[in-house]
């Protein structure tokens, strides 16, 4: 590890930093940052670790991004809302396609939830991303690190929980009008939703419209290919009784993004675009992707005198169309069928004891449906069951741990293409042992440590198994390998926390040993013209990082934030161009300055008592904020084959500024601006596909340069009868 990368955080966390006041002026939703702002959320319940534990009692690293976090965050998909938290990174693909990076593992070692069932949508593609409408999440937690134990196969990088908003108390029926404008790419953005509770009976209704052309930097001008088109609608009906609840929720997704292919003019050097183009224009151009996602979910959860039981049934239906000639003729076409299932028994505290056991799984079929191919027809299969216990000993200490067994079996379809066997009939089953221990030591009110110690477990995708095939996303023809071996890994996770009246500080230490890593490497035939043959093998490799933070809040309106993330990921044993693992993200720091002018605590819409201030006053919970996101240089990169190149550090400035509206003490509306990358800087993200697009031979920059500054302007008008 550099010296620059060190120093950094040391100086960080040795700065004498102010906390948060425990005061009934604040409120968790005005966190700037829950990596920090913990005091309070630290009583929030966190659904992802052993059962519904508090976020105080676990072991295991866990971010919480809250609903007013995500409504300040200019963003143009669910993904890029959270890729600002420490730990997390995004890859990308134009504006409107963003796969999670957590601690430097993504692509399906990520497990995403959604409504309670985990999201499939052939994550194992470049250019796949979530399938969510942004709008309609609520929260979100995120764990770092294996959570095989809870989810099985794929979680071995961490979970992004997807949370709708929570159900509405009893009598109360509520709803908002949101939208967002965006002036660098055009994007515009609304979202009607409409929320009751009724004597038990709940609703939620919801639609989205958003609508972007091509954005735009300084060097390439309008991007050919990244404009995109999303709608999606969310409809919940379900009852809330005292002997539990069960609820039916059905969501629909549609997203249509160009594709960026970012080929030049051999004179000009100019992205080349079909005749007439204009980077203005909101309707699709070839080659574009054509994605629809729809799920149903049944969730169920049954009060018992000792506990509770919970069943959640889902299926899911992923299309994914890829358009390149003609507007209505699609060459790919992938179709995908999930059925997932789960159950749970969950008991009530008793002798400082709390224990859980579930059984899970799903149930997977893909077909082709195009004239091209990269993977075969497949079904897959398999189940897992877990235990797990948690103690309290005394206030000072939280044990907890658990063990799962998984099961999976695939298959794989023969398809003949000219009399030729394009994929083989074949299958395949694996096998996995997991589990995980940990403790929480609360030393006193303003020193904690974490400690854990989990093994994760993944089994190799169909992609990484059979493809044989043009990848259109990665410009490179990939042949799979049906000798791989389930990926194992074993992380240890330590967590330091100080807290005072003025300092909070956090340092959280990770180290990850992943046997029979599954990567792809370059073989020196051609088999089809003009791509090149990378075939998938795999070795052992080791991640060493951590994330640091400090909080300055000398005065209760001011805090001054810092963090800072860094990952080293290795193969062992590797030669030096392939020691390093590809889409490693560059080491990172963010800092924001935040000042909250107005806030009275009062000032709500469920509050019939307000103070003389908070009537007079048409502006409540005013804050202005200065940040600078600075990347360092990633030199640690996959060099083999020209894979990846040295990408230079920069920094971005931004600045942002909220506020609700009010009316007589009572919301009618909340107003964000924010400014990204206000110098306009010229840019490419070391995780940015479209870094290693075409050359410029007028310039000679090769590749295409992320979005220049943007300035997004969000209001949320509440609704209450």
């Amino acid at each position: 590890m550099k010296a620059r990368y060190i120093i950094l955080p040391l100086l960080c966390v040795c700065m004498t930093v102010a906390a948060q006041d425990n005061s009934k002026h604040h409120h968790i939703e005005d966190s700037t940052d829950v990596f920090f702002r913990h005091l309070n959320l630290n009583e929030v319940t966190v659904t992802g670790v052993t059962g519904d534990t508090k976020l105080k009692h676990a072991t295991a690293p866990v971010s919480i991004v809250t609903p007013q976090i995500l409504k300040a965050t200019a963003s143009t998909n669910i993904i890029d809302a959270i890729a600002h938290q420490p730990g997390v990174s995004q890859l990308t693909t134009g504006g409107s396609i963003s796969k999670p990076i957590i601690r430097g593992l993504g692509y399906n070692r990520v497990v995403v939830m959604s409504e309670g069932v985990r999201q499939e949508g052939q994550q194992w593609g470049d250019e796949h991303g979530v399938e969510v409408d942004g709008s309609s999440v609520g929260s979100v937690e995120i764990l770092k690190g294996p959570a095989s134990l809870m989810y099985g196969s794929d979680a071995m990088a961490g979970v992004v929980i997807l949370h709708a908003q929570p159900t509405l108390a009893e009598g109360e029926l509520k709803g908002n009008i949101s939208t967002e404008y965006q002036t660098n790419n055009g994007l515009f953005n609304y979202s009607l939703q409409m929320a009751g509770n009724q004597k038990g009976f709940v609703w939620d209704a919801r639609y989205s419209d958003k609508m972007a052309h091509a954005y735009k930097n300084k060097y390439d001008g309008y991007v050919p290919g990244s404009q995109f088109r999303e709608r999606a609608g969310r409809l919940m009906l379900g009852l809330n009784k005292g002997w539990g609840h069960s609820r039916l929720t059905w969501t629909a997704y549609h997203l249509t993004p160009g594709i960026v292919e970012g080929e030049r003019d051999a004179e000009t050097g100019e992205l080349e675009h079909e005749e007439g183009w204009t980077g203005h224009q909101y309707s699709k151009a070839l080659p574009f992707q054509q994605v629809k996602h729809y799920k149903v979910v049944w969730d169920n959860s049954l009060n018992l005198s000792s506990g509770y039981l919970k069943a959640i049934i889902g299926y899911q239906q992923n299309r994914r169309q890829e358009f390149e000639e003609e507007m209505d003729e699609y060459e790919l076409y992938f179709k995908l069928h999930t059925l997932t299932y789960d159950l749970r028994y969950v008991t009530n505290e008793f002798n400082g004891w709390k224990l859980s056991t579930g059984i899970g799984g799903m149930y997977q079929k893909s077909g082709n449906e195009g004239e091209e191919y990269l993977i075969p027809d497949y079904r897959l299969f398999d189940f897992g069951f877990y235990a797990t216990a948690t103690k309290s000993l005394g206030d000072n200490w939280t044990l907890n741990g658990g063990l799962r067994y998984d099961h999976r079996r695939l298959h794989g379809y023969e398809l003949m293409e000219d009399g030729d066997v394009r994929f083989a009939n074949f299958s395949r089953h694996f096998n996995g042992v997991t589990g995980s221990i940990g403790a929480v030591c609360n030393i006193n009110e303003h020193f904690n440590v974490r400690l854990n110690l989990a093994r994760g477990f993944r089994t190799p995708n169909m992609s990484e198994l059979a493809s044989n095939g043009v990848h259109e996303g990665s410009l490179r023809y990939e042949i799979g390998n049906q000798d791989l071996k389930a990926e194992y890994s074993m992380q240890a996770d330590l967590g330091l926390e100080f807290t005072s009246q003025y300092v909070s500080a956090q340092l959280a230490l990770f180290a990850n040993r992943i046997d029979n890593y599954i990567f792809t490497h370059r073989l020196a035939e051609e088999i089809e013209e003009g791509y090149l043959t990378y075939a998938y093998t795999q070795g052992d490799a080791r991640l060493l990082g951590f994330e640091a933070g400090v909080d300055l809040h000398p005065v209760h309106s001011v805090h001054f934030s810092n963090t800072f993330s860094y990952v080293d990921a290795q193969q062992m044993h590797a030669d030096p161009g392939t020691k390093y693992l590809p889409f490693t993200p560059a080491p990172k720091w963010a800092s924001e300055l935040k000042w909250e002018l107005f806030h009275h605590s009062h000032t709500t819409v469920n509050h019939h008592h307000t103070t003389d201030a908070a009537h007079r006053s048409v502006l409540n919970n005013l804050f202005i904020a200065a940040g600078l996101d600075c990347y360092l240089k990633q030199s640690h990169i996959y060099s083999a084959d020209d894979t990846e190149t040295v990408t230079p550090g920069y920094a971005l400035l931004n600045l942002s500024a909220g506020t609700d509206i009010q009316v007589k003490g009572k919301k009618i509306a909340e107003l964000y601006i924010t400014a990204d990358n206000l110098l306009n800087k010229a840019y490419q993200n070391h995780l940015s596909r479209l870094k290693y697009a075409d050359e410029n031979v007028v310039t000679g920059r090769r590749g295409v340069y992320n979005m220049g500054r943007n300035i997004t302007f969000k209001l949320v008008v509440p609704i209450s009868m």
